[in-house]
């Protein structure tokens, strides 16, 4: 039975899991890289040096070698990189063309495929021997017609890459296999990634045709600490009052759920009960369901409804509220069911299809990782 390590690597962390038979047998993390590093692993944590990517990755290999797990015994490494541009539009193998075409994403997503080179690069070092493959978070999208993914802006600018490439994409593909494996798959599927991280996804016959993030992840809802839509011309006010580098700062790190109310996280704001989280969270609800409408309007109407991610899966009150906001499509909540947090929950009178399903982004990228070691065999 083949293990397959998958890598997920974040401008300070590296997270990393090892799967075998389509099973998670081993999962960790370093957090911190760059500061006061803890390695977390089999319920334990403690501090390990990891001044850069290079010994987070060594830390993380030596800890599961302790376990077990020694490089010699994986078939591959898998890695999600955040973003594959326009010529990534399916898993691969990472060999040097492609190291370079993620290089050639950075000024794309300047936030994240730095930090995903650079597991790839550390890996490689330490690891020479060992084939490595990339999944791409951009990927499922790829297909989506010109009219859902060009902006209006004139040649000059779309040269410089400026579309709407929407995100979450692994999640969405995951996603979209557990819903066919539950049954007929949903003609027209309204998928909700509801974290720190938050998008929609309008899947019509089992393709995305629509999403809310676009040329970044900062596009569409109202996230932990991303602003979420914003105009144009507000975004060039603030580059005008306080530079370009701390506009990007208030937008990606300061606004969103932390702007509204001080805090990012959704359990600590449904704790809070003052007034401002209560309005932080209903500011989630209310642009989670308003966008949910322009999703269903793409796909000509709605089928199924399927949550999922941090919130998603564990805010009963949050998915309560933005099903009642989409009572007009003929949704009728299992209110029980959905209090619960069972996996269907919609009521049998209900039009509408109900769903929680766990995120299952490792397993599918080291799904994804085997497809293409099968398919080159």
């Amino acid at each position: 039975m083949r293990k397959i390590l998958v890598v997920n690597a974040g401008s300070s962390s590296v997270k990393f899991a090892v799967f075998a038979g389509g099973a998670e047998i081993a999962s960790g993390s370093v957090s911190e890289v760059g500061g006061a590093a803890r390695l977390a692993f089999a319920g334990q944590k403690r501090a390990v040096e990891a001044p850069d990517h290079r010994a987070a990755v060594a830390a993380c290999l030596a800890v599961l070698a302790e376990a077990g797990h020694r490089v010699a015994g994986f078939a591959a490494a898998a890695h999600r990189v955040v973003h594959g541009g326009t010529g990534f539009v399916a898993p691969c193998r990472i060999d040097a063309d492609v190291l370079a075409g993620i290089e050639a994403c950075v000024p794309l997503a300047p936030l994240h495929n730095p930090a995903n080179l650079a597991a790839i690069r550390a890996l490689a070092a330490l690891a020479p021997d060992l084939p490595q493959f990339a999944s791409f978070d951009t990927a499922f999208h790829a297909g989506q017609p010109d009219v859902a993914a060009r902006y209006a802006l004139p040649p000059e600018a779309e040269a410089l890459g400026i579309r709407r490439y929407g995100f979450h994409g692994i999640s969405y593909a995951s996603l979209t296999q557990a819903m066919a494996a539950r049954g007929p798959l949903p003609r027209r599927l309204l998928a909700l990634h509801l974290g720190n991280g938050a998008s929609l996804c309008a899947i019509l016959e089992g393709r995305s045709v629509a999403t809310t993030m676009g040329y970044s992840p900062l596009e569409g809802l109202t996230m932990g600490t991303r602003s979420g839509g914003i105009d144009g011309n507000a975004v060039l006010r603030l580059a005008e009052a306080f530079g370009i580098a701390r506009a990007g700062q208030i937008l990606n790190k300061e606004s969103g759920l932390l702007g509204l109310a001080g805090a990012s996280d959704m359990r600590a704001l449904s704790q809070a009960g003052t007034a401002v989280a209560r309005f932080a969270r209903a500011h989630f609800a209310y642009w989670a369901t308003r966008h949910a409408g322009s999703m269903i309007a793409a796909m000509g109407g709605i089928d199924a409804l399927a949550f999922t991610g941090g919130i998603g899966e564990n805010d009963a009150e949050m998915r309560g509220e933005i099903m009642a906001g989409l009572a007009f499509t003929g949704l009728v909540v299992d209110a029980a069911a959905n209090q619960s947090g069972a996996e269907k929950i919609n009521d049998s009178k209900s039009l509408v299809g109900a769903w929680v399903i766990p995120a299952e982004e490792e397993a599918w990228i080291a799904a994804e990782a085997l497809a293409v070691m099968e398919k080159g065999a």
